[in-house]
């Protein structure tokens, strides 16, 4: 059960946001500085405000709050979904779904939200940048390859294309000098420790340190698998259900696509990659599985050696047992 006197679901769209407190009182707000002054005039010290991670929408009431002192917390969409769900409800609309953040919060202990300062949130806007060029620059090189499939393709679609194909590089790569001029100001010790883990590239090293914001947001290893996702669980029930074991998928999408593409090489030129791959494709499993297991490996090693200060030795293991 949570310690605070009145709690806040919040339901937040573009232009407004729906509030429904533990009382069952509604009423909503304009997503603006001046809704935002307006919804504080009525929380305190003992106060806690819930929303769900919402793209953009979310993130300036919640560095508002933090920054005027008020409890807040940003929570797993699908969490709430699930909670919904097993709620049976019937109703969708915005004042429904803030009760049940609401309700949510108020019998599960969750975390309360640490504000951005200035040069994480510029990190994070240019991740996310460059990982919109990258799929536009994807996507303009499929179209590119299907006009020269044509056999005759237009010379005006075939250069236009490939000007958007130059602007695009020039792009990605002046974002990302920006995003290690950012990185390096406060981690660029980090960045050299993460690099000497075979195959963790300095895309995944600078990712990681973004979203964990230098890996002080975890405490545990097992606390940043859960968060990108890459935990296994199993579906057994009785005698009639054994369902197979498979990662949870509920966590940082982007980190577990980065770390599954590191895995391909990883469990040729990582000693202790390659062992776990080996032991589990010997058992007879599937090799995707074998893969799942190395990018938990990676993000354990990246972990260890992030916090340790130490630079990856592949004969750290070897060297303790004899």
């Amino acid at each position: 059960m949570n310690k605070y006197k009145r709690i806040y679901g919040v339901d937040i769209s573009k232009d407004s946001f729906d509030v429904v407190d533990n009382e069952g009182n509604h009423d909503q707000y304009g997503n603006q500085a001046k809704g935002f002054s307006k919804f504080k005039k009525i929380l305190d010290a003992e106060s806690l405000v819930v929303m769900e991670a919402t793209g953009y929408y979310h993130y300036s009431l919640a560095q508002f709050l933090s920054a005027s002192g008020i409890s807040c917390s940003v929570v797993n969409p699908l969490s709430v979904k699930r909670f919904i769900q097993m709620k049976l409800a019937k109703v969708k609309t915005d004042k429904a779904d803030a009760a049940a953040i609401c309700a949510y919060a108020q019998v599960t202990d969750v975390s309360i939200y640490n504000p951005l300062n200035d040069t994480q949130a510029e990190c994070l806007q240019l991740y996310s940048l460059l990982e919109h060029y990258e799929k536009k620059r994807t996507a303009i090189k499929n179209k590119l390859h299907g006009e020269e499939t044509l056999g005759k393709p237009s010379k005006a679609v075939y250069h236009s294309l490939n000007r958007v194909l130059k602007v695009l590089k020039v792009e990605i790569t002046l974002m990302e000098q920006r995003l290690m001029e950012l990185v390096k100001q406060e981690h660029s010790l980090q960045v050299k420790l993460l690099k000497s883990i075979p195959r963790i590239g300095i895309k995944t090293a600078l990712f990681l340190i973004v979203v964990t914001d230098g890996f002080s947001k975890f405490e545990t290893a097992s606390q940043l698998c859960s968060y990108a996702g890459i935990t296994p669980t199993e579906r057994r029930s009785g005698t009639s259900i054994r369902g197979r074991s498979r990662i949870s998928k509920v966590g940082n999408k982007r980190l577990r696509h980065l770390l599954f593409m590191c895995s391909f090489s990883a469990c040729k030129y990582n000693q202790a990659c390659r062992c776990q791959y080996e032991r589990i494709v010997t058992k007879g499993k599937s090799e995707k599985l074998a893969l799942l297991a190395v990018s938990n490996k990676l993000l354990r090693q990246s972990f260890a050696i992030a916090k340790s200060g130490i630079p990856y030795d592949a004969t750290y293991r070897s060297a303790l047992k004899n």
